[in-house]
């Protein structure tokens, strides 16, 4: 009988596990040699633009460019001091506006708020400006600032950038903030510590490094805007005024017009603003990551 069962056993159909088995292993190859294949599309596509960024930035390149202002039509020589500075002036104002809204906008949605239905308002209305076109915040901040003080200025630059630059940082702080234990704000509320010192002493100590990340990163954000900087501070072929009314000379806009412009000199003035900017951001990508890696190695 056994023998019998033995027989029967040997002579069934193979189960149909193994087809399943053998075309999801297909599949599996299929989806690893698609996934290699676009990421090795991406590589070439985006180390051909930097390849050439370089080749093309770094015949520009001279002691003249960070000395010089942007020189005029059809003139030679001249560099992009002038646009580099402010631009700093710029992204400076952008970041001092943004940071202290953003900080403690994501400490209420961290601390306060929480679950509330005026923090989900919050919570909405950052992701859309999150996702926001930036020419829209350009032209909110034209009619906000520029038309009713009938001209270009750092200070309406400055604005627009903070307002791209805000949810960011808001976003940011809040995540940072969430990834706090709520054991350390227990045991500050133990001490008899009002929520204002726990928030001040623990969570925001807690959460510093990431907190500085997200500011970085607003930072790298908003330094190659070009498009609300068009309707706000517009660009300038010569040193601005302290009190930065009227046209300020910026890196994108700059790269923007003599990008476009029939002149060679200015051509290769944009080429090489173009790499400074790329660089100044990868530079500041770099160091958010090394804040975020020595804040999980805490």
């Amino acid at each position: 009988m056994d023998a019998v069962n033995t027989l029967r056993t040997n002579d069934a159909p193979p189960l149909k596990a193994s087809r399943v088995r053998s075309s999801r292993r297909v599949a599996d190859k299929m989806l690893i040699v698609g996934s290699t294949l676009a990421t090795l599309i991406g590589i070439v596509v985006l180390g051909s633009i930097l390849l050439m960024l370089i080749v093309e930035g770094v015949k520009g390149f001279s002691p003249l460019l960070f000395t010089e202002p942007t020189p005029g039509p059809g003139s030679e020589g001249g560099g992009i001091a002038n646009a580099i500075l402010g631009s700093l002036v710029l992204t400076l104002i952008g970041i001092v506006i943004a940071t202290p809204v953003g900080v403690m906008a994501g400490t209420y949605l961290a601390e306060y708020g929480r679950h509330s239905k005026l923090a989900d308002v919050i919570r909405f209305l950052n992701d859309i400006l999150l996702s926001a076109p930036s020419i829209l915040i350009g032209l909110f901040v034209y009619t906000l600032m520029v038309r009713p003080m009938g001209t270009y200025s750092g200070w309406a630059g400055g604005v627009a950038l903070a307002i791209i630059a805000t949810p960011v940082i808001v976003r940011t702080t809040e995540d940072m903030l969430r990834l706090v234990p709520s054991t350390l704000r227990e045991a500050g509320a133990a001490l008899g510590a009002p929520p204002s010192v726990v928030i001040k002493s623990i969570t925001w100590r807690g959460a510093s490094a990431g907190i500085v990340t997200g500011i970085i990163l607003a930072l790298a954000r908003i330094a190659g805007e070009t498009a609300p900087l068009l309707f706000t501070a517009l660009n300038n072929n010569s040193w601005f005024s302290p009190n930065l009314m009227g046209g300020i000379p910026n890196l994108p806009v700059m790269i923007y017009q003599f990008a476009l412009s029939p002149y060679s000199n200015w051509q290769q003035l944009a080429w090489a603003g173009a790499l400074l900017i790329t660089a100044t951001i990868l530079a500041l990508s770099i160091v958010a990551r090394f804040v975020i890696k020595s804040e999980r190695a805490r």
